[in-house]
């Protein structure tokens, strides 16, 4: 897949869809058909707009990339957006943008999406325009509820991150560097790698999770993932993600890694001994053999797309 910041775009037509994106959610997906080429903004606008209050996102740039090229999408244009483009008005969007750089011939946005300084610009403004086909969805429901991503961060803050795979329309992920712990997993038989969560993203809510990890070799793995604080010891870290790859041998130190989450097992908690906790960590090995193997998705989510 071409990622394209707006300022480099090829003179084309494109059947463009636009939007934020995060998440990539079901109802995203609904926006998307059919588009062959997505617009979209970095940093989040929120974050330029009202900062202090932006979200934590639930994909970095390159996994909004992979997604949308999993819905068979030619290409992603990213407009980096800064206070100057946050000035810019609804129609000089509509004819620099839209019309004058990318070609648009055809539009399509959610119903609910606002552009233009001051948000002044909406999908009625685009249907108005002539010079292209504008394409309207509607908010998408699921049991009953908008799929949004706000709704979807907190069911990942919530620790429902089934739930928030099945709005997702793939599972939540998480990615980093492994890093050096306190290497007390390993004295206990559970040696993990360790990732640190990145400021400004969504982390999963305390607890112990059923996942899938790939190493940097490309291969997938059962994990089974403490996300916390690791209440049975003083460690002064702070929150870590902690993932133990079954059957697996090996150092993953300084390599990328990354975490599939598939099912809350049970809450993080402090345990009346050490032996008591090593008995529940053998148990939730053994869960997380079961629920990944024989889950409903028991294949990994779409794999990097090439940019």
């Amino acid at each position: 897949m071409k990622i394209t910041p707006l300022a480099q775009a090829e003179d084309r037509p494109r059947h463009l869809a636009v939007g934020t994106f995060d998440g990539v959610h079901l109802g995203h997906r609904e926006v998307i058909a059919g588009a062959d080429a997505v617009l979209t903004f970095d940093p989040h606008p929120t974050s330029v707009v009202a900062p202090g209050h932006e979200p934590r996102l639930l994909t970095t740039l390159e996994r909004k990339a992979e997604l949308v090229a999993s819905l068979g999408v030619r290409e992603l244009v990213v407009i980096e957006f800064d206070a100057s483009f946050a000035a810019q008005s609804a129609r000089a969007f509509v004819d620099d943008v839209l019309l004058g750089r990318l070609g648009a011939v055809s539009v399509s946005v959610g119903e609910n999406f606002r552009f233009g300084h001051r948000a002044r610009g909406d999908a009625a403004l685009l249907a108005a325009d002539g010079r292209f086909q504008t394409r309207v969805m509607p908010l998408l429901e699921v049991d009953g509820e908008i799929v949004s991503s706000s709704h979807i961060r907190g069911l990942v803050a919530g620790g429902a991150l089934e739930y928030a795979g099945t709005l997702l329309g793939a599972p939540f992920v998480m990615d980093g560097t492994v890093e050096h712990g306190d290497k007390r997993g390993r004295t206990l038989g559970y040696p993990t790698a360790n990732l640190v969560p990145r400021d400004g993203f969504c982390t999963p809510g305390h607890g112990v999770y059923a996942c899938r990890a790939r190493t940097s070799d490309g291969a997938w793995r059962l994990a089974a993932v403490n996300v916390g604080v690791r209440p049975m010891f003083e460690s002064g870290r702070g929150e870590l993600v902690e993932a133990y790859l079954i059957d697996f041998d090996g150092d993953l130190y300084g390599q990328d890694l990354r975490l599939e989450f598939v099912k809350r097992l049970r809450g993080e908690k402090r345990f009346d001994s050490v032996d008591a906790l090593i008995e529940r960590m053998a148990l939730d090995v053994a869960e997380t053999r079961v629920v990944v193997v024989s889950g409903p998705d028991a294949t990994p989510g779409p794999a990097a797309a090439p940019c």
